[in-house]
């Protein structure tokens, strides 16, 4: 999961990719799962790469219940 090239890993893991039209400073993104089980990872613009690449990745383990330990502060993450 986490050398896999992301745009590799996200049509793995059917998942899709989308602009978020939140521009809050403290929002990082968000996966929704949809009743009908289909997968949306909202990613807020103009992060760097290295954000993006690294919130998705995390997003997507919690998701998927891979092992990982929290991320440190001020990142948190919660279930809805």
């Amino acid at each position: 999961m986490f050398d896999t090239p992301l745009p590799q890993l996200l049509a793995e893991l059917d998942v899709e990719l989308v602009d978020s039209s939140i521009t809050n400073a403290g929002f990082f993104g968000a996966l929704v799962e949809h009743r009908d089980g289909s997968r949306l990872l909202a990613m807020p613009t103009g992060r760097s790469e290295l954000e993006h690449d690294t919130v998705a990745r995390y997003l997507l383990a919690q998701v998927f219940d891979v092992d990982l330990p929290k991320l440190p502060a001020p990142f948190v993450t919660s279930e809805m």
